[in-house]
């Protein structure tokens, strides 16, 4: 049995950190949904960047978009729901059959908006009525975006919580979920408003890489994965939770990001592997996907106690690494990494739409 078969059937679901208008012109998002297992699908800035940067494949589509006088944030807000529109066709199927449980699509508000709670809940409300409904609008979880995250969720907007990395940042943001379910419920409004948590792993080993022992090597994202695992895994359980439950509410889901493994000493599948646990989300690039369909089945869950995950950390601080100075520092640095993103996608549309339109124009002449 294939490794993603064995995982999707141990109840992880796989999701692919990927969407370009050729994977689903091509079909090879529908071959992977078919052989591989995927049941979902996550999206960035730095994604759409490199998708419309590298390929003509948009290039039609913009120009139709230009002869409506569309540009900047407008004209790519229309092509990413457009990609996401189809790709989340592709996955009503398992959406209807797991009740909304998987079948996601994710697509992020403008980075920009981050510091502007009423801006984020804005534009979350527009793209989620815009867009199919098995989609998740990703707002970070920054101190700044839990206002918008517990607002949204009061609105019934399904949401993916991007740029967690500490047990303490997934704390708070599940805290403002469940702020915004008991306001629902206190509301007389159906709490059954989906969500993931999204935790990035391998930033963490990016940032003690050469600063640590060689036997600490690649063990930082890891240790902090199953942490988190084990805060998860009492906290929906708590009476809280429980609580929303028997009003109708639907437990939040951890989803791990950034699983590549960015170590070239490393095993291909070194996160994925690790962090392989029922009732979670492992959202990965297609080059992870494609290498953890070679292998067979995997040999063992995450521990729901969190594991050896304290004595590891403890060895990490015996290091003289910070963890939570470094989880704030990765967090901003993830947001800052974000803005970049938009930035240059925008730029890539501005280019693209100056190229393009000068060939509308000279072909009109």
């Amino acid at each position: 049995m294939k490794a993603t078969q064995w995982l999707h059937d141990s109840g992880q679901s796989i999701w692919l950190d990927n969407i370009t208008r050729t994977l689903l012109d091509t079909g090879t998002l529908q071959k992977y949904i078919e052989e591989l297992s995927v049941t979902g699908l996550t999206s960035n800035p730095t994604i759409f960047d490199h998708a419309i940067r590298n390929s003509p494949a948009y290039d039609a589509a913009i120009c139709q978009k230009l002869l409506k006088e569309k540009s900047g944030e407008a004209l790519f807000f229309e092509l990413a729901l457009e990609d996401l529109t189809r790709a989340a066709e592709l996955f009503q199927p398992i959406h209807k059959k797991t009740n909304g449980t998987d079948g996601w699509v994710s697509l992020e508000v403008s980075p920009l908006l981050a510091h502007d709670t009423a801006r984020t809940l804005a534009a979350a409300k527009d793209l989620s009525d815009r867009g199919p409904d098995n989609l998740f609008i990703k707002i970070p979880g920054t101190k700044q975006g839990l206002p918008a995250i517990e607002e949204a969720i009061f609105a019934g907007v399904p949401i993916n919580i991007t740029l967690l990395f500490s047990r303490e940042q997934y704390l708070a943001a599940n805290d403002a979920v469940l702020r915004g379910i008991e306001r629902r419920i206190a509301a007389n409004l159906n709490p059954n408003v989906a969500s993931v948590a999204s935790v990035f792993v391998s930033r963490w080993d990016v940032a003690v890489a050469g600063k640590v022992p060689d036997r600490l090597r690649d063990q930082l994202g890891i240790a902090i994965g199953k942490r988190i695992y084990k805060a998860a895994s009492g906290l929906l359980s708590s009476p809280r939770w429980l609580r929303a439950y028997n009003h109708g509410a639907r437990p939040q889901r951890l989803l791990w990001a950034s699983t590549g493994t960015k170590d070239p000493a490393a095993s291909d599948i070194l996160y994925v592997k690790a962090l392989a646990a029922p009732f979670t989300v492992n959202t990965m690039p297609e080059a992870t996907l494609r290498a953890l369909a070679t292998y067979n089945e995997l040999d063992e869950f995450l521990p729901t106690d969190g594991g050896n995950s304290e004595e590891v950390l403890g060895q990490f601080g015996r290091e003289g690494i910070d963890i939570d100075r470094l989880a704030d520092e990765l967090q901003d640095e993830g947001t800052e990494s974000f803005v970049k993103s938009w930035n240059d996608l925008m730029a890539v549309i501005s280019s693209k739409c100056a190229s393009l339109d000068r060939s509308i124009t000279s072909k009109a002449s």
